[in-house]
C-alpha cells in the first residue's frame, strides 16, 4: 500500500509547496491520455484538499446537486477517518462543482449526505490551461459528527484513496492512487486504501 504525508497548512497556503500524490494507476484496462494528482494539508479546523487533472476532453454535463458527477470528468477522494474502522466518506466532484458526498462501508450501504449551507465543503472548481482543478476543505467537526474519536495530530493515521474517472467521457477511464485489485470497476473497496499520516 502507498503512503502519503498530510503536512500542516502554512499561514499562506501555496499549493506548489504541498506534497503531491500521483493518481496514475490505470484500472480495468480503461486507459486515456489523462493524468491527475492530489494534495492534502491540515490545521486544527479542517483538512484542505486539492485535486487536479490534465484532461483535453472534459465532460461537464451534470448541473444538479443531486446528480452523478462520476459520469462526467470526475475527481474523487475516499477516506476512512478512523484507521480501525472501514466506514468511509466518498467525495466526488465534476468540473461544474456538482458533488456527491456519501458515507458507508461499501457501495451497497452508501448514504448520500446533503449538507446545509453552513456545513458545506466550500468547494471551488477552476479550468486550467491543460484541464481543471478543484479545492475544498473538510471541517473536523463534520467528520466528528460521524466519527467522534477522529483526531488530527502528528502521527495520527487515516486510510484513503484518490481517483480520476469519467464513466461517460469521450474515452471512459479509471485511475487510482493506490491500485484497486478487483475484476470490475469499483472504487468502493476500502481494503485497497493507502495510509495517510498527519505530520
Amino acid at each position: 500500500m502507498k503512503t502519503y504525508t498530510i503536512v500542516k497548512k502554512p499561514a499562506v497556503l501555496d499549493w506548489s509547496q504541498i506534497p503531491t500524490a500521483q493518481i496514475d494507476h490505470c484500472q480495468w484496462g480503461y486507459w486515456a491520455d489523462v493524468s491527475a494528482q492530489a494534495q492534502l494539508c491540515y490545521d486544527r479546523e479542517a483538512i484542505y484538499v486539492r485535486l487536479s487533472a490534465r484532461e483535453a476532453h472534459i465532460r461537464a454535463v451534470e448541473q444538479t446537486q443531486t446528480g452523478m458527477p462520476c459520469e462526467d470528468s470526475c475527481l474523487e477522494f475516499f477516506f476512512c477517518p478512523m484507521a480501525d474502522n472501514n466506514a468511509y466518506f466518498n467525495i466526488e466532484m465534476n468540473p461544474n462543482g456538482v458533488m456527491y458526498l456519501g458515507i458507508g462501508t461499501d457501495r451497497y450501504d452508501l448514504i448520500r449526505l446533503l449538507l446545509p449551507e453552513n456545513g458545506n465543503l466550500e468547494a471551488e472548481t477552476n479550468r486550467t490551461a491543460e484541464g481543471w482543478e478543484l479545492t475544498y476543505r473538510i471541517r473536523a467537526n463534520l467528520i466528528r459528527r460521524f466519527f467522534p474519536g477522529f483526531e488530527m495530530k502528528p502521527g495520527a493515521k487515516i486510510r484513503g484513496n484518490f481517483y480520476k474517472c469519467g464513466d461517460k467521457t469521450e474515452v471512459p477511464h479509471y485511475f487510482a492512487w493506490n491500485p484497486v485489485e478487483c475484476e470490475q470497476p469499483d472504487f468502493h473497496l476500502s481494503r485497497w486504501f493507502g495510509d495517510l499520516y498527519f505530520a
